[in-house]
């Protein structure tokens, strides 16, 4: 009789188990099938990474590190952590890889646990000008923990101005230069910010979280041989599972072991470390480099279709996966939050984000922000980024007409229903589709 109990609940799947979460799933596939996604800091995994994440590792306990855990069983966690290393580490030359970090906050917490003393000096890039929560922000354990120098970018180039950096480091003598961003489409000079750092006897952190494909493939500067640390997310042009990476030199490698775990974490996701594996493995492929100038590519032609459509583009351009879109225009437009929600209801999904000097508040903002990977993920190529330009700009033109959205929405399910995704999981019985609601 228990072992008739026991063999259920082995075999009984989710649908069954739980219908309320099944139907969210179900629908979240819908949605993300049927709907253009332009997020820029998201992405679609492959197949391969789903089936990763969804391994029997999730009932793995491996507190330690591959052959030093604190628990028996751990000689396949350990397999699979150590090729995440190594791929890690050859994929952008790095001397030493830790995969456990959950997530990028808590990747920069490690590196800023292990870099200063509590009340050191952090100069990091402001948020509002295209920066991160953790390099600064004073809600942030960043601004909390340690005092805070920002810069920003030049009010009329809206790019980083490098002499102004070093001025502000010059007077505020940092022990941690921080760099990378969140919502900044331009290129950015690693060497030139590592010359800063040293001029003032400062370490530098850079958190690639966003452009960490391109510069896996090349397609934009390393920070590595720059920086004493790196961070990244493994989520966004990387193309893995949700979750955090540090890249350091051997030096550091004892200390951001040991302030990852036990430092900020306990026992880590072994099934995720396996998805970041799978997914590392993918990125050392021929074809992601391939994949990742389309990603450029798309999102230049994006930036210029709506630029040609009246819309003005923050710096000009892009030299990366993202753009940010001024739709606010000194009150002739309309708000970023207003903009994400018209998108939205024609199943074109995007974020409200501040634009540099915002006179918004940042819940409401004067931009959005738009990026090109999980579209670029479906197959979508520079016709499809056109298309795609034009109807964002119809609606941030007419944001109530009936008229547009009723002709965006016919557009958006026509090119959608070109390049399907995860085929296997999409319910058969499920034949309504988000453009019937």
């Amino acid at each position: 009789m228990q072992s008739n109990s026991i063999n259920k609940f082995f075999s009984v799947g989710l649908e069954d188990v739980d219908p309320a979460v099944s139907a969210a799933v179900d629908n979240e596939v819908r949605r993300q099938t049927d709907g253009l996604e332009l997020i820029a800091s998201e992405n679609f995994v492959s197949e391969a990474v789903l089936q990763a994440a969804g391994t029997v590792f999730t009932n793995k306990y491996a507190e330690g590190y591959p052959a030093k855990r604190y628990y028996g069983g751990c000689e396949f966690a350990d397999v699979v952590e150590n090729l995440a290393i190594d791929r890690a580490k050859a994929i952008f030359g790095a001397e030493h890889a830790n995969v456990q970090p959950h997530s990028g906050a808590q990747a920069n917490m490690a590196v800023l646990m292990t870099a200063l003393d509590h009340g050191d000096t952090i100069l990091g890039m402001r948020l509002s000008h295209g920066g991160h929560l953790t390099h600064g922000h004073p809600l942030n354990f960043s601004g909390i923990n340690y005092k805070v120098a920002d810069y920003g970018v030049n009010k009329d180039t809206e790019q980083i101005d490098y002499d102004e950096l070093q001025k502000i480091a010059e007077e505020s003598r940092p022990k941690l230069l921080i760099c990378g961003a969140s919502a900044y489409p331009r290129t950015i000079d690693f060497a030139r910010i590592g010359e800063i750092a040293r001029s003032v006897g400062a370490k530098v952190m850079a958190d690639m979280a966003h452009i960490a494909g391109l510069v896996a493939t090349g397609l934009h500067p390393s920070p590595v041989p720059h920086c004493e640390f790196v961070t990244t997310t493994t989520h966004k042009t990387l193309r893995g599972p949700r979750g955090g990476l540090i890249l350091c030199r051997e030096e550091f490698a004892a200390d951001i072991n040991r302030n990852v775990f036990p430092g900020v974490q306990g026992g880590p996701l072994i099934h995720i470390i396996a998805a970041k594996a799978v997914a590392f493995g993918e990125a050392l492929r021929d074809d992601f480099k391939s994949y990742q100038q389309q990603v450029i590519n798309n999102a230049k032609v994006l930036a210029d279709t709506l630029s040609d459509a009246g819309l003005r583009i923050i710096s000009g351009g892009t030299d990366n996966h993202l753009l940010l879109v001024d739709v606010f225009m000194d009150g002739k437009g309309i708000t970023g939050k207003a903009a994400e929600k018209a998108l939205g209801d024609v199943h074109i999904t995007v974020n409200k984000n501040t634009i540099p000097f915002d006179t918004q508040k940042p819940f409401v903002a004067s931009g959005i922000r738009l990026g090109t990977p999980a579209l670029t993920t479906r197959g979508m190529k520079e016709a499809e980024m056109s298309a795609i330009g034009a109807m964002i700009a119809s609606i941030i033109h007419e944001p109530e007409s009936e008229e547009a959205k009723a002709k965006v929405k016919q557009g958006v399910a026509e090119i959608t229903a070109k390049f399907p995704m995860y085929p296997g999981r999409l319910k058969a019985k499920r034949e309504e589709s988000i453009s019937a609601t």
